[in-house]
């Protein structure tokens, strides 16, 4: 995947969108939908449960997912290297504690810097925190 690809990907996830469920986010145009596959918090790693996955969109410069039960929209800007996240909007849906683990591990994206590595289909986030989070292009 060349860099401007990659770019386009990244700010389609910008409006976090994690689904539990198998609901996929609609993306446009300059955008693409990306499966959280592990998430790293202080160096342990954590299990990723409800199949959260993130959109990010390069025309509106906003990220939308799932976080594991609840929607999560933020702005995003994405340059060289690294996005910066803004403060998340979320729906406020009650899940079991797994979930809502996945969903406060995700959220420590948010609202800050984010270092990105993208490498063929997986992509590599990186928190200032330090929360480490490996996401595949969705299939």
């Amino acid at each position: 995947m060349d860099k401007q690809r990659f770019t386009l990907a990244v700010l389609a996830i910008v409006p976090l969108v994690v689904a539990c469920d198998r609901e996929k986010t609609t993306s446009g145009s300059g955008s693409g939908d990306w499966q959280v596959q592990s998430i790293t918090v202080a160096g342990s790693a954590r299990p990723v449960h409800g199949k959260p996955h993130l959109a990010f969109d390069a025309k509106t410069g906003k990220v939308g997912g799932r976080l594991g039960r609840n929607a999560v929209n933020a702005t995003a800007t994405v340059r060289a290297g690294h996005i910066t996240l803004g403060r998340p909007s979320t729906t406020r849906m009650m899940c079991d504690a797994s979930l809502m683990g996945t969903e406060r591990a995700l959220l420590g994206l948010f609202n800050g810097r984010v270092d990105y590595r993208v490498d063929h289909d997986t992509a590599t986030l990186t928190s200032a925190n330090g929360a480490i989070v490996h996401a595949r292009v969705a299939k």
